[in-house]
């Protein structure tokens, strides 16, 4: 990253909490959280890899929303883990565009899967004699390669906005990341400009896409009153846990992406919970909710545990 119009070489970001006991807290419960988002996730993306059952469209981009979890958090997890037990929480001026960087990929990357399996769901019941044909594996295969260079651009959208700010005067951030919002209370410049860029860009399709899955959702249970009793359950079943999965992730990000740039306490803690709390929930969401992905994991583990009986 090429530093631009800055005096500042490195950031010190104050985390969540300054208290040395709630820093121990933080440590403990943030390591539990990104440890089980981990596990959760892989166990996800490996169940899918391994299974000849789960080589549906809806498996196909649930393996892509949990590589996106598992990028998502590890984007910031980490940082606010060391940074828990550090002295001096410094970050580098490098290291934290980097950081914007990343944050805004794979949280795009998950915002666009999501759309992919409304749309998914949206034939698999609406359509469902043409479902073969239209959401064939190159039709998903196109799909997700279109989301990753969507995602790709607004991230690339972002770090231009974020070199253009200088930096020359204090370069503590009230935050326990990098991000657009924290960095532009440090810009020694009129930021109304680059907040309504943000905005239109980082607000806009946080927003048009709740608005357009949850339209998709609405149409797609309306539906499903022409189904029978057990399609009708299923169908809820796995809307139910899609629509779970969209709100948790879809409230904090419009909360934090669609305002003047005005900061409030709970800023942090919202960050907190689409950024981690949310890739932590949505493999537990899909798994206790999804018989399908059960079955895989229990067969996968019953074959895992008899080859190394026969060792």
């Amino acid at each position: 990253m090429t530093q631009q119009n800055s005096s500042v070489t490195e950031f010190i970001l104050l985390g969540l909490t300054q208290d040395p006991m709630r820093q121990k807290i933080v440590f403990v419960l943030f390591f539990i959280f990104y440890g089980g988002t981990v596990m959760g996730n892989l166990l996800i993306i490996v169940t899918i890899k391994s299974s000849q059952t789960l080589g549906s469209p809806m498996y196909f981009f649930l393996f892509y929303l949990s590589l996106a979890d598992f990028c998502f958090s590890t984007s910031a997890a980490p940082r606010l883990i060391v940074d828990a037990l550090s002295a001096k929480k410094i970050i580098s001026y490098n290291e934290c565009m980097t950081q914007v960087f990343a944050l805004h990929l794979f949280g795009c990357m998950e915002i666009f899967v999501l759309i992919l399996m409304a749309v998914d769901r949206y034939v698999a019941i609406c359509k469902p004699l043409q479902y073969p044909t239209i959401m064939r594996r190159q039709v998903c295969i196109i799909l997700i390669i279109l989301a990753w260079i969507g995602s790709f651009i607004h991230s690339m959208a972002q770090i231009i906005l974020a070199l253009k700010l200088p930096f020359c005067g204090p370069n503590l951030i009230d935050h326990y990341c990098c991000d657009m919002q924290p960095l532009l209370k440090l810009a020694c410049m009129d930021i109304y400009v680059i907040n309504l860029l943000l905005v239109s860009n980082s607000g806009a399709i946080c927003s048009s896409s709740f608005v357009i899955l949850m339209i998709s959702y609405i149409v797609i249970l309306h539906s499903l009153r022409n189904h029978s009793a057990e399609g009708r359950k299923k169908a809820l079943s796995t809307c139910t846990s899609h629509i779970t999965v969209v709100i948790l992730f879809f409230g904090p990000c419009i909360f934090i992406y669609t305002r003047p740039p005005t900061t409030f306490p709970m800023d942090k803690m919202v960050s907190v919970f689409y950024t981690i709390g949310t890739p932590f929930l949505n493999p537990l969401i899909y798994t206790l909710r999804n018989a399908e992905v059960k079955n895989a994991m229990r067969k996968l583990w019953l074959i895992k545990t008899s080859s190394e009986s026969k060792r």
